[in-house]
């Protein structure tokens, strides 16, 4: 089974554009984690533009399935997930000026910098992904500086939804094998075209946000991850049939 992550980012977007507490984005992983997510993600940027600190550690206390700590690789995100010790850690790039994580993080580039971050945050006991573009180049850096998994950055194939794209993101799974990282994606994922990269070989874990909080609106947050669970189980049970 591949596991779905759902990211509450942007409950918390609505609710820091009336600056109070409503909605809850810590209300809504509990809500989603009790209809089907096998994990909840957050990422706190350093503006806090969404999540705060104050959620992720709510989410900490209260969460019963896993939390996955999306951050920039800065010394401040570092030592805060290792007080906080999540079950999870993933390293992304981030710029203020960015709407929204626009690509992969350049791992062979950072390497120096990068490995003794991921040392720290692995003695802390915390799973450690690198989310990259699907470039067998940066996901061997990846395994090279410890890292435990590789996040496949799927916003170009989503977004284009060629058969270039398609190709580069099956190219980088099965780099991911070969080094011997645990596969995940997302970004950019909807009901439409989360199928064919839920067959990806070696695919174990999706993670979705922006699409499902929208879908939210209109039926529901149970509903949609329902929705979408169908959807990713169908495309693993393409890739099994056609194995």
């Amino acid at each position: 089974m591949i596991r779905l992550g759902v990211n509450i980012d942007h409950v918390a977007t609505v609710r820091n554009a009336r600056g109070g507490t409503h909605p809850d984005p810590v209300g809504a992983a509990l809500l989603a984690a009790m209809h089907g997510a096998d994990g909840i993600t957050a990422h706190l940027r350093e503006d806090r533009r969404h999540i705060r600190d104050e959620d992720m550690q709510r989410l900490r206390r209260e969460l019963t399935v896993p939390l996955n700590f999306e951050m920039g690789a800065t010394e401040e995100m570092v030592g805060m997930a290792c007080a906080l010790r999540p079950h999870a850690c993933c390293l992304v790039p981030e710029r203020r000026e960015e709407v929204t994580t626009e690509g992969g993080l350049d791992v062979a580039g950072q390497m120096n910098d990068l490995r003794g971050k991921v040392a720290r945050l692995k003695d802390a006991g915390i799973r450690v992904s690198l989310f990259v573009d699907p470039d067998p180049a940066q996901i061997e850096a990846a395994a090279a500086i410890g890292g435990q998994v590789v996040e496949l950055h799927t916003g170009a194939y989503a977004h284009d939804d060629g058969e270039a794209e398609f190709r580069r993101l099956f190219a980088g799974a099965q780099a991911a094998t070969a080094n011997g990282l645990e596969l995940h994606a997302g970004h950019g994922l909807t009901y439409a075209n989360v199928g064919r990269v839920a067959g990806l070989p070696g695919l174990k874990e999706l993670n979705i946000g922006h699409f499902l909080i929208g879908e939210a609106i209109f039926s529901g947050l149970p509903a949609a991850i329902a929705r979408m669970k169908q959807e990713i189980a169908t495309g693993a049970l393409f890739r099994a049939v056609v194995r």
